[in-house]
């Protein structure tokens, strides 16, 4: 399965870049794994996507510009070519 990533902000500093492909093994992946495997790979995400088995809070997860919120949540099945963006908080006045 092949994902395209977008990364915005501080995510994008972590990252290193702004777009990434990523292949996963397998024909079925959800977006709390997806999540999980990330904050694994990137020592600066670790624990900043996922809190208490969910993703964190003010952390947006778009797949294919829908919010993984409004889908199944962390259990939102991927597909093979879906494009993720993952947004951190955003704070200012």
């Amino acid at each position: 399965m092949q994902l395209q990533f977008k990364f915005f902000a501080t995510y994008r500093e972590v990252v290193g870049q702004k777009h990434l492909d990523r292949s996963y093994d397998g024909d079925s992946l959800t977006a709390g794994e997806m999540l999980a495997d990330l904050e694994a790979d990137y020592e600066g995400l670790e624990g900043s996507l996922l809190e208490n088995g969910d993703v964190r809070s003010q952390v947006n997860v778009l797949v294919n510009g829908r919010d993984v919120a409004h889908i199944d949540g962390i259990d939102t099945v991927l597909e093979d070519g879906d494009t993720v963006s993952i947004f951190p908080p955003v704070a200012g006045g």
